[in-house]
């Protein structure tokens, strides 16, 4: 016969204070793996869902980022004329030259300044990047010191409003719109003319990479390998996709940092957990011997007592997830270490982030739980009754 769960649940309730602080200790360890997990989510989110499955980025032989890459305009001339390229409106191939660098900027959370990725890319460019869209001003004009930033930009760095100017490279540049691309990374980028931001770098001949748009997925496969095999362009291509999908490595030490903290927190809530619950065998000696009597087996107290450290658990649990919801839509910066450049992007806490956060506290309590029920199930009857 097993003990109703009931019987737990009012255990829970009379001892509330011992309750309360175990389950806000269980809760603190959830919520610090759920934030971590919501922002490795996030980060991984933001650059898988940036590029074009037909997009091809074209870098110099060996790089792995396009701004430790070299590439000229010759080297563009060669490339554009490759067959598999898509044509525009107008019969010209959509390819884009490009040049990426870094400028310094304060931000909310920086206020000594962090990196911040500059492009300088031609109108084709922009029309390329089907999901960009202008969310407030206009696109900067060719031959000006213009610029159009990302909306996580927007949003983090206050130099970087509508309206106002940022300074780098040899002048000043007013910000004349804010774009947005989703939950993509170009959202953390700003972006200039071609001809006018390599020319304030002087860098007018050396350029950093470019993007070419497939006709079909099977072309785009094709100019892959016709790039990367072409000795005279020496260059490389990749799926663009494939690209930013690697560089979801620059949020795998943070993953680990995090998760190594909560483990460690674990351990001790797990503790608390246990020492909760022997106090709690201690203390109902007698009702154990009573239960007893009542002919309920070794094997029901186990259990009985094993279920209320789970019910325990699972309400840290639940209070974890209260307390990381909040961050759900924050957005943040994490330093990227193939781009030099803070990459911004949206925390996600996601229904299955939460469900690991409470099968995580369930965990904790199955380890602080089975010893004390072990304790408590193995008490002989009179031994139990005599106890105060």
């Amino acid at each position: 016969m097993a003990i109703p769960i009931a019987y737990n649940f009012r255990n829970l309730v009379v001892r509330k204070t011992t309750t309360i602080m175990t389950a806000l200790g269980i809760s603190l360890t959830v919520a610090v793996l759920l934030a971590v997990l919501a922002l490795v989510h996030g980060l991984a989110t933001s650059l898988k869902s940036t590029g074009d499955p037909l997009n091809v980025l074209v870098l110099r032989k060996g790089s792995n980022s396009e701004l430790v890459s070299n590439f000229t305009r010759q080297g563009f001339q060669v490339l554009k004329d490759k067959p598999g390229i898509a044509r525009d409106a107008a019969g010209q191939p959509m390819a884009s030259l490009e040049m990426v660098t870094v400028i310094n900027l304060v931000s909310v959370d920086a206020p000594d300044g962090t990196n911040v990725t500059v492009r300088g890319l031609t109108p084709i460019g922009i029309e390329m990047r089907k999901s960009l869209k202008l969310v407030s001003g206009r696109w900067f004009n060719p031959g000006h010191r213009e610029v159009v930033v990302g909306e996580s930009i927007a949003k983090r760095f206050p130099e970087a409003q509508l309206g106002k100017q940022l300074h780098f490279g040899t002048g000043d540049w007013d910000v004349v719109g804010i774009m947005s691309a989703g939950q993509s990374a170009t959202n953390s980028e700003i972006y200039a003319d071609l001809n006018q931001l390599s020319s304030d770098q002087n860098r007018s001949e050396v350029l950093s990479s470019a993007l070419v748009h497939a006709t079909d997925p099977v072309a785009a496969d094709a100019l892959v390998k016709d790039i990367s095999n072409d000795q005279q362009l020496n260059m490389d291509g990749e799926l663009e996709q494939d690209y930013y999908t690697k560089q979801t490595q620059s949020g795998q030490f943070l993953q680990i940092l995090g998760t190594f903290v909560a483990i460690v927190m674990a351990v001790g809530s797990s503790f608390a957990a246990m020492n909760t619950m022997y106090a709690a065998v201690a203390r109902r000696s007698r009702e154990i011997g009573t239960l007893r009597v009542l002919g309920f087996s070794r094997a029901s107290i186990l259990l009985s007592f094993f279920s209320e450290s789970l019910l325990l658990a699972v309400l840290g649990g639940l209070i974890g997830c209260l307390l990381v919801l909040p961050l759900n839509g924050v957005t943040t910066g994490v330093g990227n270490f193939q781009t030099f450049a803070e990459t911004d992007f949206n925390l996600t806490v996601t229904p299955a982030i939460m469900l690991t956060g409470i099968l995580f506290a369930v965990l904790m309590g199955a380890v602080g739980g089975l010893f004390p029920a072990w304790n408590a199930s193995r008490k002989e009857v009179l031994t139990a009754l005599r106890q105060v």
